[in-house]
């Protein structure tokens, strides 16, 4: 995707043939949908022919993006290829914030337009006889769980957002700081400054990812917050989990960015990988305010 030499000029674009990527791409995910399909419905296993499709999943970004690598410091890749790359990581990143959209979207309608109409005068006394006695449509909702399974009860406390929450917020925002500044230094040639804050950048967003391990940690074991707490414990899951997935992924990246400027990788003119994760990781930092601000906060 970059390289440390000048661009070789071509009249025509660079397309690889004879690859076997594309072919053990396909055959992974197959695997990997399956074991996830056996493993949800009977485990046993299917949790070893899931771990087979992580494997190879592993191998596959290993051997593929090592592959895209080398032929681009051999310099065979122009300006043409140059702009597919950044208009696919464009339609990549256009796609997660899709993603995450449909999330904000789920929260969003149970907690401003479905609880409040099963609360709601027309439709309390319904909820109350169809579906469950003693509903009370407050956010955040327990659904029928606050009862407990015998009428006893069971509660849940949230994790407030001036704790851990508040942490991460920070080292976030500090980590796109330490990025643009990375960028800017790999603009000038300052490449010392460059490997310094790169890897203050992935050490800060792994740092996030250990900090949001212990808050599940504590929410699971201490708080009665789980991923079957009702509609608020399986939005706040899935946005927070799915984020810190992403989290992970973007610092993985960095690393791999910063293994390579190590080795001499990138020049000012010519950068795009370095570029792309940058975007990447800038987005994570979006939806992060997003999800403090709607998840923790309101």
């Amino acid at each position: 995707m970059d390289h440390a030499q000048p661009a070789v000029a071509h009249d025509k674009y660079y397309v690889p043939h004879g690859s076997p990527w594309p072919f053990f791409g396909s055959v992974t995910l197959f695997i990997l949908m399956v074991g996830a399909v056996m493993t949800l419905e009977s485990g046993g296993i299917g949790q070893y022919v899931l771990g087979l499709g992580f494997l190879l999943l592993f191998g596959l970004f290993f051997g593929w993006f090592g592959t895209v690598i080398k032929e681009n410091q051999a310099g065979i890749f122009n300006m043409q290829v140059d702009r597919s790359f950044r208009m696919g990581m464009s339609w990549f990143i256009f796609s997660e914030v899709m993603f995450f959209a449909a999330f904000f979207g789920a929260l969003f309608y149970a907690r401003q337009l479905a609880l409040p109409w099963l609360s709601g005068e027309g439709a309390k006394h319904l909820t109350s006889v169809i579906l469950w006695h003693d509903f009370e449509g407050g956010w955040p909702s327990n659904g029928p769980a606050h009862l407990g399974p015998s009428g006893s009860g069971s509660t849940f406390e949230t994790i407030p957002a001036l704790g851990v929450p508040l942490i991460n917020t920070a080292l976030l925002l500090t980590s796109g700081v330490t990025l643009t500044v990375a960028h800017h230094a790999l603009r000038a040639g300052h490449r010392s400054v460059l490997k310094v804050f790169l890897a203050l950048t992935f050490l800060l967003g792994f740092l996030f990812v250990f900090l949001q391990a212990r808050e599940y940690h504590e929410a699971y074991t201490e708080l009665g917050l789980t991923l079957s707490t009702g509609i608020y414990g399986s939005t706040f899951f899935m946005l927070t989990g799915f984020h810190g997935f992403h989290v992970t992924i973007g610092a993985l990246m960095l690393l791999i960015i910063w293994l390579r400027t190590m080795n001499g990788h990138f020049t000012p003119q010519r950068h795009f990988a370095f570029e792309g994760v940058a975007w990447y990781w800038h987005f994570v930092d979006v939806v992060w305010l997003g999800l403090y601000i709607f998840v923790y906060w309101l």
